[in-house]
């Protein structure tokens, strides 16, 4: 009853030569997906329902304000309390601002980090049963090294949202 259906928006993120993103992965973001009610723990409604999709390993903490990347695995990002502005894809990437509700599902080698955020943000993250979690930084790892990481990660088998029926294998699939 608290997750809301909507579409995703489907933003590709190109290779800046530092950060490798994702070459056939858009990011998800799914506005005010998710209700949050009063009465309930914010970050616990998200670390429930990444769950009972697939997703585990889950934290609650802010978002990073260096740019990094996870080259071995894909993440998913539950907004459970305040906004952020976070740049995601590097230096000529994307500037979006998230709230309470939001979602956004990262592929594989997305760069991000926090350039903003309110002092209540609390954020809930999660990973698909594939992959291994590892935090890089652009200048820690050789670039071609870390697009066969990218390459090598799994579609995760649904979408932290909406499960199996999700949009997520779709439309990653979907990409050349």
């Amino acid at each position: 009853m608290l997750v809301r259906t909507h579409t995703p928006t489907a933003i590709a993120l190109h290779d800046d030569g530092q950060t490798p993103n994702n070459p056939k992965c858009p990011l998800l973001l799914y506005r005010d997906a998710v209700s949050l009610g009063k009465d309930l723990d914010p970050a616990a409604i998200f670390e429930k329902l990444f769950a009972a999709n697939g997703w585990g390993r889950s934290w609650r903490n802010g978002i990073y304000d260096f740019l990094h990347f996870h080259a071995r695995s894909h993440e998913v990002l539950g907004i459970a309390r305040g906004s952020a502005r976070v740049q995601f894809g590097g230096l000529k990437g994307e500037t979006l601002t998230l709230e309470a509700g939001d979602v956004v599902v990262l592929p594989a080698g997305t760069g991000h980090q926090r350039v903003t955020a309110s002092k209540d943000l609390l954020v809930v993250g999660a990973y698909p049963p594939d992959g291994s979690y590892e935090e890089t930084r652009p200048h820690e790892i050789d670039h071609a090294e870390a697009r066969r990481h990218i390459a090598e990660v799994p579609l995760p088998a649904a979408d932290p949202i909406y499960g199996s029926d999700g949009p997520l294998r779709r439309l990653w699939s979907s990409q050349p």
